[in-house]
């Protein structure tokens, strides 16, 4: 199966080799997204739900790259430095979607690039 490259100017250029996204068919597999901002390409100050607002806006970016939109995500992985800022995230997360919402992991890790406190993976369709 092809694999094609999304890319966009108007988010961060990615910190290391991979694509922001990759069709492959009918399906779009996002990389994990931390705060960058996109003019600087550093993390943006802010407690999780900056963080975690920010990423949406990147999000949005390559998905409309994409000519998709957050209605088109069906998984989303969520990555924490800690698992107490868990309601903080979920609140922004749940303000993103309406239902039915896409299915979700969330999980405590150790440390996330750039310093982040929260990392968000979609696939969409």
């Amino acid at each position: 199966m092809a694999r094609t490259a999304i890319t966009t100017d108007t988010i961060a250029k990615p910190v290391g080799p991979f694509s922001p996204a990759i069709r492959a068919g009918d399906t779009l597999y996002l990389s994990g997204q931390v705060a960058q901002d996109p003019a600087t390409g550093r993390l943006i100050a802010g407690d999780v739900a900056a963080q975690t607002e920010r990423i949406f806006r990147n999000i949005e970016a390559t998905l409309q790259a994409a000519k998709l939109s957050l209605e088109n995500v069906v998984k989303v992985n969520v990555y924490l430095t800690d698992m107490a800022n868990y309601a903080a995230m979920n609140e922004v997360f749940g303000r993103q979607f309406s239902t039915p919402y896409p299915a979700r992991t969330t999980v405590a890790v150790v440390a996330l690039p750039l310093g982040g406190l929260v990392e968000l993976e979609v696939i969409a369709r």
